[in-house]
C-alpha cells in the first residue's frame, strides 16, 4: 500500500504539482492520465524519492529495503550490452541477486528470449521496455512505477505489454501507469486519476469514471448498420461499423436490444478525448 497525500512541488517557472493523493493497492493496477506537461514524471519522481516535494508525504507500508521500482521517462540500458549483461550490471549496482538462475528468471518474467545476445540497441521499444521493468523488478519490489510505458510501442507491443502488466499485478504488485493516451490505460487500469495543471481533477474505478463522462460508442459486428434497434441512436454507419449516441440511455440497454434483434457485437469502444476527462464531473 501507498498513499501520496496532498504534494505540492514548485519550480521558478510554477506550481507544477498542487496538493495531488492518491493511493496504490496490492494486486491492482492505477493510471494516471494526463497531457504532458501535467505533472506525471514530476509526481513519479516524489513517489520514488528523487526529488522532495514542498508539501505533502509519501507513507508506504512495506518492510523491505527498496520497495518501489520504477521505469521513469524511458528505461536508461547500456545499449552496447546485450539484455543479460544490462541485468546483471543493474543487479550488482543495485546489491540484487546477480547469479545466472536469477537473472535469466526475471527475463524470462518479462516475456524477453534467453538465447538473444546481440546489443540492445538492436532492439525494438517494446523489447527495451520489457528490459526496463526486469531491472525495475531487480529487488523484487511490492510497488512498480511505469511512466508512459506505451509511447513509441506499435499496437500489437501495447497489447503485450498490457498484457505483462496486468501478469505482474497478480502477483500482487501495486502498479502504477502513466499515459497522455485513454485507450491504454481503459484497457489496462483499475483504478484512474486524470491530472491536469498538477491537479488530479478526476478520479475513480476507470469503467465508472469513463461511464459517466461518455455517451459515444463505436460498434462493430457483421451488417451492425443494419439493426432496427440502434437506428435512434446512429451518428455516423459504414459496412459493419456504427458510431452512437446514447446520451440518454445506458450504452448496455442499447447492446442488449441488438443482440436480442439477432446481430452479434463485436467490439463496443467507448468515444472519449481527453478534453473531456479533464472537466470535473461536478463542473
Amino acid at each position: 500500500m501507498l498513499n501520496a497525500i496532498k504534494l505540492s512541488k514548485s519550480y521558478k517557472s510554477g506550481k507544477v504539482l498542487d496538493a495531488v493523493s492518491i493511493s496504490l493497492e496490492p494486486g491492482k493496477i492505477s493510471g494516471l492520465l494526463g497531457r504532458n506537461g501535467a505533472g506525471k514524471t514530476t509526481l513519479f519522481k516524489i513517489l520514488c524519492g528523487l526529488i522532495t516535494p514542498d508539501d505533502g508525504a509519501v507513507q508506504q507500508d512495506s518492510k523491505k529495503a527498496k520497495p518501489i521500482g520504477a521505469v521513469i521517462e524511458e528505461p536508461g540500458l547500456y545499449t552496447y550490452l546485450n539484455a543479460y549483461e544490462n541485468l546483471k550490471l543493474f543487479a550488482q549496482i543495485q546489491a540484487a541477486p546477480a547469479d545466472r538462475t536469477s537473472l535469466e528468471n526475471y527475463l524470462t518474467q518479462v516475456g524477453l528470449p534467453l538465447d538473444r545476445k546481440d546489443p540492445v540497441r538492436n532492439f525494438s521499444m517494446g523489447m527495451k521496455q520489457r528490459l526496463g521493468i526486469a531491472i525495475a523488478l531487480l529487488n523484487a519490489p511490492d510497488i512498480l512505477i511505469l511512466d508512459e510505458p506505451f509511447s513509441g510501442l506499435d499496437p500489437t507491443g501495447v497489447a503485450s505489454l498490457i498484457q505483462l502488466i496486468k501478469t505482474l499485478a497478480q502477483q500482487n504488485i501495486a502498479i502504477l501507469v502513466s499515459s497522455h493516451l485513454m485507450a491504454e490505460l481503459q484497457k489496462s487500469c483499475d483504478y484512474l486519476y486524470v491530472i491536469d495543471q498538477g491537479k488530479i481533477v478526476n478520479e475513480g474505478p476507470t469503467q465508472t469514471l469513463l461511464n459517466a463522462l461518455i455517451s459515444v460508442y463505436t460498434l462493430t459486428g457483421t451488417a451492425i448498420e443494419k439493426a432496427q434497434s440502434l437506428q435512434p441512436y446512429v451518428l455516423h454507419a459504414e459496412t459493419n461499423t456504427v458510431t452512437i449516441n446514447c446520451e440518454h440511455i445506458p450504452v448496455s440497454v442499447v447492446l442488449r436490444s441488438t443482440l436480442e434483434e439477432g446481430f452479434e457485437v463485436h467490439s463496443c469502444v467507448p468515444n472519449i478525448s481527453l478534453e473531456q476527462l479533464i472537466i470535473p464531473l461536478n463542473a
